[in-house]
């Protein structure tokens, strides 16, 4: 299975560094397909306070830093189209962020990248709704066709992270995760799901302890990936802090993924 994991913003040299280390094990493991996420900037925060990250120069050169270091495939989000072949010629996957999955401009930039493009699905979004957003890749990269097969052979995916309920709550519907697998392959952001936008005063909330049961629940349905940010401490994260699980609690979620997995298998 694909998994996708790190911090969520580079705070420091150190703190990425340290999380880095503890992945080894899910990028040694050949069952595991294994990007290591980390965001350069995290443009959209509720407050202007709110910390997003050393920027597009440091950030990459810390990634880099990464790759060369422990060979991991790279995973960060960009959210302006001229970012694109830049990030583009340093990081494996490109991913778009929700409330930019339908930006024309921003897909087609991404698209002209040799990356794989990540879209996570709006907050605010129909699931059905993303197999155009999907199709504006593809299109751009000369591609006709449409299918999760298609897409997958042309470097396109897709990630639930929750939809909008109400103010300050997501909720995640598990009929996306079949609807969606038919445009492209879906990746479930199980962190970003127990997100409660502007529920912190000024910033983002999180309910932690609903991101396991929810992996169970989409591992049960079925999916190609899971994206989980985890932290040395997420108590002291700079960024979603409330949603982010601590490493140990990484590792008994993958466990619980792949018991329910092997079990569907001998049905």
């Amino acid at each position: 299975m694909i998994l996708i994991a790190g911090p969520c913003a580079i705070e420091s040299r150190d703190v990425l560094m340290r999380v880095a280390e503890k992945l080894m094990g899910y990028f040694e493991d050949e069952t595991i397909d294994f990007y290591f996420k980390s965001s350069f900037d995290k443009a959209n925060r509720t407050s202007i306070e709110s910390f997003r990250g050393p920027g597009i120069d440091e950030g990459l050169k810390l990634l880099q830093e990464v790759r060369e270091q422990f060979g991991y495939k790279i995973l960060t989000d960009i959210h302006e189209s001229y970012q694109a072949p830049i990030v583009g010629s340093v990081v494996d996957v490109l991913q778009i962020p929700a409330f930019l999955c339908r930006q024309t401009d921003l897909l087609v930039a991404a698209a002209k990248t040799k990356a794989v493009v990540n879209i996570k699905k709006g907050q605010f979004l129909n699931p059905a709704d993303m197999r155009y957003s999907v199709k504006k890749v593809l299109q751009t990269r000369g591609c006709d066709q449409e299918g999760s097969e298609v897409a997958r052979q042309n470097g396109v995916w897709l990630t639930e992270r929750g939809s909008t309920f109400g103010y300050g709550n997501l909720v995640v519907d598990m009929r996306s995760f079949l609807i969606m697998s038919e445009f492209a392959p879906v990746i479930f952001d199980a962190t970003h799901s127990v997100q409660m936008p502007g529920a912190a005063g000024g910033s983002s909330g999180g309910k932690r302890e609903f991101v396991a049961p929810l992996a169970r629940a989409a591992a049960a349905v079925g999916v190609d990936g899971f994206f989980f940010e985890t932290h040395t401490n997420p108590c002291l994260a700079l960024c979603d802090g409330p949603n982010m699980l601590d490493l140990e609690a990484l590792q008994k979620s993958v466990n619980e993924i792949r018991a329910i997995q092997n079990s569907l298998k001998q049905l």
